[in-house]
């Protein structure tokens, strides 16, 4: 298995965590901490040993971000992770504040008193979100001080050993481009903008540039690397020799040096020897720590984007290539999963771990799994309305008749990387579950029948996936789409479609449509495919480019959830045609009670 159903979190040693650290910081004069969930290469999911956030809050989602004042604490989280925050964290210790409606910079400036010194550890915090710390500490009277020694660190007595997993070579039958390509790329972009060289500081961008894989962190396969390219080809990648392989040592030094990662400055300052050359690093997730060390070295620095994010989120023809047929077989799998739930539950003990075992077994029987995208999303009834819930022992509630149950999976394979989420009746569902689930399906099918120019933002048809919901006085807390790397990240930047995706889609980028509602205590419903931004066919008359999205996920939606009187004609044509398309691509695959349930769960309902 690659997930457990421990408890990662929970409330019980929160009080006694936090009294400690106050205790730490007064010695060292210090007011005031700030403990972001982040880790000093700044990825969303992190190894055991990075997990600050969570040991002392006991709050384990993928973003957040406490401060810890000498009378009080509050622990900021976004619409996500309301519900499951309130849940792992000690409430008498930690206020919980919903982001983006109070914004912690606006909450600094308006709490901290003045003479207060903040601390903060710069590994932790980037360029930008440095900037806006110091800016609100100021406002407030305050002072903002770097303390690279994080003080948890010495708390954390049974702290994990950080991971240090071998790399391994991700092929161009997978890649579909040679590493030398893609540094010729990048060597274009630091021309083209004047700068020398780049930092990257995202393992995600190292692994994508190189060809290289790693597994540091848990489903996300990467190995946690920084590398400095320059505008004449080389680079320098950072991470331990011994973590090599002879096949890996073989092709990296055909486009690469290879340095321990305490040789950082020291090549830096090598680097910087020449003259004053320009190091691009990436405000948005190069850490104050990496920038002190580029100014340390003698170099400037010149904030723009990391050129490897545009570049790896525009697929290739064999990626592209690669994602259909990663999602063909993951198709298969939840397909064979959904059949097995509707003959197994309720009434024989299905609960949300078994089930999450099984669908994880399943993917394993197509002998190409790597990994999960990531832990299970396995939500029976209440747990369904918490967003990016996790199941555990604790937790643990059987799939009972008269409920919804939501379950958001993926996985990891060579070719491509899945990300699916469907909400299935557990017996027979309510009207208003019914009506809900519709509405839910109108902004699906909005966001996959989509023709838009180019140009077009994420944010420009986010509403489109709300409007149905709108009408009804009704939304949801998180983003309609995120982007997927191949064989990389589930969630990828830099577009999405949300209210705050302000990135261009443009073709080969492949997105989630994961529209959702959540009634909180009861049941969360969400429809997630994944789509593949693609140029439309022209429109006599027309004279914009257009581009459209080619849905990737094949699996049936749950037809015992619609009401059909709520859809238009043409929204009942493309459930019925996105069905007869995944019954056309699955039923091959598929073999006796497997298929006779295909054959039912994408009956049309037109004609």
């Amino acid at each position: 298995m690659f997930q457990n159903f421990e408890d990662r979190g929970g409330p019980a040693a929160v009080a006694q965590r936090v009294t400690r650290l106050r205790e730490v910081l007064a010695a060292r004069g210090l007011d005031a901490w700030l403990t972001p969930h982040a880790d000093t290469y700044q990825n969303e999911f992190q190894p055991p040993s990075e997990e600050r956030l969570l040991w002392l809050t006991g709050f384990s989602g993928s973003w957040g971000l406490a401060v810890i004042l000498p009378e009080s604490a509050v622990l900021f989280v976004d619409g996500r992770y309301t519900l499951q925050a309130g849940q792992q964290t000690d409430r008498t210790v930690f206020e919980i504040i919903k982001v983006p409606d109070t914004k912690p910079d606006d909450w600094l400036a308006e709490n901290l008193q003045k003479g207060q010194r903040l601390g903060y550890d710069p590994r932790l915090q980037t360029i930008s979100g440095a900037r806006k710390l110091r800016e609100a500490a100021e406002q407030a009277g305050a002072e903002l001080i770097a303390v690279p020694d994080n003080p948890i660190e010495a708390l954390w007595t049974d702290r994990p050993a950080p991971p240090e997993n071998p790399v391994t070579l991700h092929p161009l039958t997978f890649a579909g481009e040679a590493a030398r390509d893609k540094i010729a790329r990048v060597q274009e972009a630091l021309k083209k903008a004047g700068d020398d060289a780049v930092l990257l500081s995202a393992p995600e961008s190292v692994a994508w540039l190189l060809n290289i894989r790693g597994s540091d962190v848990a489903h996300t396969p990467i190995a946690l690397c920084r590398a400095l390219v320059s505008a004449d080809g080389s680079v320098r990648l950072f991470i331990e020799p011994d973590r090599l392989g002879e096949d890996v040592r073989a092709e990296l030094a055909r486009i690469a040096t290879v340095h321990p990662p305490d040789a950082m400055a020291n090549e830096l300052a090598a680097f910087a020897k020449a003259g004053k050359p320009t190091i691009r690093l990436d405000p948005n997730h190069a850490s104050r720590w990496l920038a002190d060390l580029v100014e340390a070295s003698g170099a400037e620095i010149s904030e723009a984007t990391d050129p490897c994010v545009r570049l790896k989120a525009i697929k290739n023809k064999t990626e592209i290539d690669g994602a259909r047929a990663a999602h063909l077989r993951d198709g298969v799998t939840v397909t064979r999963f959904l059949a097995w739930l509707d003959a197994s539950a309720p009434g024989n003990g299905i609960d949300e771990i078994s089930a999450a075992q099984q669908l994880e077994a399943f993917r394993a029987e197509t002998g190409q799994l790597q990994d999960i995208s990531f832990d299970t999303i396995s939500g029976a009834g209440p747990n369904g309305a918490i967003v990016h819930y996790r199941v555990t022992h604790a937790t643990n509630r059987p799939l009972e008749p008269g409920t919804l149950y939501l379950v958001d999976s993926g996985g990891q394979y060579r070719d491509g990387t899945t990300d699916i989420t469907r909400t299935v009746a557990i017996g027979q569902p309510t009207e208003e579950m019914r009506r809900r689930f519709t509405l839910v399906l109108k902004g699906h099918i909005a966001i996959a029948t989509a023709r838009f120019p180019k140009g077009t933002r994420g944010v420009d048809i986010d509403g489109f996936a709300r409007r149905a919901l709108w009408a009804a006085g009704l939304d949801y807390d998180h983003g309609t789409g995120h982007g997927v790397g191949s064989f990389l990240g589930v969630h990828e930047g830099p577009a999405s479609i949300s209210k705050r995706g302000m990135i261009e889609l443009e073709p080969g980028m492949i997105l989630s449509n994961e529209p959702g509602y959540y009634r909180e205590g009861e049941y969360g419903i969400r429809i997630e495919n994944l789509v593949l931004v693609l140029p439309a066919e022209p429109v006599g008359g027309g004279d914009r480019e257009m581009l459209r999205f080619e849905t990737l996920t094949l699996a049936p939606i749950d037809r015992r959830l619609v009401v059909p009187q709520l859809l238009t004609e043409d929204e009942r044509a493309w459930l019925d045609a996105y069905h007869a398309h995944v019954h056309a691509r699955l039923a091959p695959h598929l073999r006796g009670e497997e298929l006779a349930w295909l054959e039912q769960a994408t009956q049309p309902f037109a004609g």
